[in-house]
């Protein structure tokens, strides 16, 4: 049961992608489109996806953390090639964070701040296939497999309204702008990943990090498929991890604000679920993240191409007041040295003037 639980979470997180009626602002699921039931709707609050690419095949694992009231849906994701589907290991995304994590520097400042004293108390640290079923010509279904509460088909199509009514004759509620969002895909002859879910239990809602999915295809070159993400109607963020030989980025920003490399760097010794991923031998490590404000102007996929293998890691600063001797502020002891000499001195002109005699009068000065 603990497996078909976790199959069950893993494949509701992709149902939860694309379409309009998304309960808060979503992370892009490029790759997919969700096809929820009518009355029912799926939000994504966070999307993390890794990609490895080592030439000829390119695998995207993906993390959801969802929220909703969706227990009947399915999901639908455009591959270029046949595609194998599997779980993935949730440790992944962890192990990537720690690699990628911003240097962190102490950076001094010399006057007090808010938290510093004496603005405060204290001084502070700063801040298995089967034969298609009825339902539409133009549709082949060259690989079906039951996963638990699950039924995953393979599919190719000559054309999106077969498509969609394949799916709608086996319980997808597919909208009709999303018909003609695959439009491309089936011009370029791509493949097609669908997932129904098929709960054991009536009235099955699942919340939360869901465990990851795994799909595996053959590609010459690295595309992570976004352009049903236009289908959205509130703003799209992206999260990407890339694996590959070399620094990888976008030929474009396809619609959105320009990516933004927030780490690249080679991983000389993966382990763990990166080596599982990528393999045990060295691998460059690429993180991007970029915004869609607008993305019905979403107009392509992402097709990544080779860049110089120029490191970067990001550095967080932390800000701390300047101090000596276990704690002494510097700008105190500069201040109050500054503050001790200058009575020292008055002092000594005091002193001075009281020794000077004093003359008496009708007498001047011989000196």
């Amino acid at each position: 049961m603990r497996g078909t639980h976790r199959i069950l979470t893993t494949i509701v997180a992709l149902l939860a992608l694309q379409l309009g009626s998304l309960v808060a602002p979503a992370y892009a699921c490029g790759c997919g489109a969700m096809i929820p039931t009518r009355d029912q709707r799926i939000g994504v609050d966070r999307e993390e996806s890794a990609v490895h690419w080592d030439g000829r095949t390119e695998t995207v694992v993906m993390r959801f953390r969802v929220h909703g009231n969706a227990s009947r849906a399915a999901w639908i994701m455009p591959v270029p090639q046949r595609a194998d589907v599997t779980l993935g290991e949730p440790e992944l995304f962890d192990a990537l964070d720690r690699l990628a994590a911003p240097e962190q520097r102490d950076r001094t400042y010399f006057w007090p701040r808010t938290g510093d004293w004496p603005f405060d108390s204290g001084y502070g640290d700063g801040s298995a296939a089967g034969a298609p079923p009825p339902g539409a010509s133009g549709v082949g279904v060259v690989g079906r497999e039951r996963l638990g509460p699950f039924d995953v088909a393979r599919l190719t199509a000559t054309d999106p309204k077969a498509l969609g009514g394949w799916l709608r004759a086996h319980g997808f509620d597919l909208p009709e702008r999303l018909t003609d969002a695959l439009q491309p895909y089936v011009e370029r002859r791509w493949e097609y990943v669908a997932v129904r879910l098929a709960p054991e239990e009536e009235n099955t809602v699942l919340q939360g990090e869901l465990t990851p999915l795994r799909i595996t295809f053959n590609s010459t070159e690295l595309v992570y498929p976004m352009r049903l993400s236009r289908l959205a109607r509130s703003s799209q963020s992206l999260g990407l991890s890339v694996l590959s030989e070399h620094r990888m980025e976008p030929r474009s920003a396809i619609g959105g604000d320009a990516p933004e490399v927030t780490f690249a760097g080679r991983i000389e010794r993966p382990d763990g679920a990166v080596a599982r991923l990528a393999g045990d031998r060295s691998v460059h490590l690429t993180v991007l993240e970029q915004e869609f404000p607008h993305p019905e102007r979403i107009d392509d996929d992402h097709h990544l191409r080779t860049v110089a293998d120029t490191p970067y890691r990001r550095v967080e600063y932390t800000d701390r007041l300047l101090t000596v001797a276990g704690g002494i502020p510097v700008w105190l002891l500069t201040v109050g040295g500054g503050l001790l000499l200058a009575a020292l001195g008055t002092l000594l002109a005091v002193r001075v003037a009281r020794r000077r005699p004093a003359l008496r009068p009708g007498v001047r000065s011989t000196a």
